[in-house]
């Protein structure tokens, strides 16, 4: 079998003129921008019995309920001049305090701006002095399958801590990931992404920022982490510090995806109540009561095909329209129905339950 050769760019290798990768230069671009977050919260300790534990042990777990404060960790990056950082919503959810790290060692008091459950996303406002040097920011758009990608933060409480790869796959829906509440296309890489490295910087080879890390899913043999498109993230930050919280639309729809395959499987069943176009498409399983999709006439079964004027080919490239629509501001939708499409208009609402 002929060797295979491995040629890499000239400026991933060290050179006597320039002794350091494309990777240090990247990082000592960023790095004075990544911050560690502590937090800590007040929780009811968890009940128990007090008559199945050993009275030595009582003495030492004190008396059931009561409170108890629960410590956090996890990662930012200052992203404005004025002391923004940008993080994870979880890292910083229901805090009573928080605790900023900078790059420099400085420790600062930090206030929570406001978190956006919904895209996992987060603004603290550093309390005092002035901000250090803020994240030179990129173009998660721009960005290809097979490009460089360098995660940045602390994980397991490592300050400072950086791992390389590349980005593995892109647009990749959070909710093949198992998190139906959430709405995201994420970046998926290869470079290690660990506890404590939720909302540190995924950067490009140029040391922008593309992505906010914000998960890892481990199996056998290696990692998959993710990150949060920084395009989206800018969006939701503009919006956290203009009103303090994120309105997104929605429709009030339960979809799943439908292919040409999936409705032939189905209309061969003798048993099958309706007959489905052997299409792609979003297919409607449940419409929510008073809801806007209700209200603009579509029903179970239903399948959508175009939103706006953009092909619908899964239940994601519906989501995608609706989050780009304005809040009461018509959408065309068309839909299969009985063999027949119908033109229909809905008004999305803001997503409820997020007060």
């Amino acid at each position: 079998m002929a060797a295979v050769l491995l040629v890499f760019p000239s400026f991933v290798e060290a050179t006597p003129d320039s002794p350091h990768s494309f990777v240090a230069k990247a990082v000592r671009q960023v790095a004075p921008s990544v911050v560690r977050i502590d937090t800590e919260r007040t929780v009811e300790r968890q009940p128990y019995d007090p008559t199945l534990i050993d009275p030595l042990l009582r003495d030492l777990l004190g008396e059931p309920g009561g409170m108890e404060h629960e410590r956090g960790q996890g990662s930012g990056v200052l992203i404005a001049a004025d002391g923004l950082i940008l993080t994870n919503a979880h890292v910083v959810e229901r805090v009573d305090e928080v605790t900023v790290t900078l790059a420099d060692g400085d420790q600062r008091d930090g206030l929570v701006v406001g978190t956006d459950p919904v895209t996992d996303l987060a603004l603290v406002r550093l309390q005092q002095g002035p901000s250090p040097e803020v994240a030179p920011l990129g173009d998660s758009e721009a960005l290809e399958v097979g490009d460089w990608a360098i995660a940045l933060g602390t994980p397991y409480g490592l300050e400072r801590t950086v791992t390389l790869g590349i980005v593995s796959s892109l647009h990749r829906n959070i909710s093949s990931l198992g998190f139906s509440d959430k709405r995201l296309d994420l970046i998926q890489t290869d470079a290690a992404i660990n506890p404590g490295n939720s909302g540190g910087p995924l950067v490009n080879a140029r040391g922008q920022v593309i992505g906010i890390n914000t998960l890892v899913r481990s199996g056998p043999g290696a990692g998959l982490g993710f990150a949060i498109p920084i395009n989206l993230a800018r969006r939701v930050a503009d919006q956290l510090v203009a009103d303090g919280q994120v309105v997104h639309p929605y429709l009030g729809l339960q979809l799943v995806p439908l292919t040409a395959r999936i409705a032939r499987e189905h209309n061969q069943d003798p048993n099958a109540l309706v007959q489905l176009p052997e299409r792609s498409g979003a297919l409607v399983q449940t419409v929510l009561p008073d809801s806007p999709a209700q209200k603009a006439g579509l029903r179970r079964g239903d399948v959508v095909i175009t939103a706006g004027e953009t092909a619908v080919v899964d239940p994601q490239s519906l989501l995608s329209e609706v989050d780009r629509a304005e809040i009461d501001a018509p959408l065309a939708l068309e839909v299969v129905r009985n063999d027949k499409v119908l033109r229909l208009s809905v008004k999305p609402a803001p997503l409820p339950g997020l007060g």
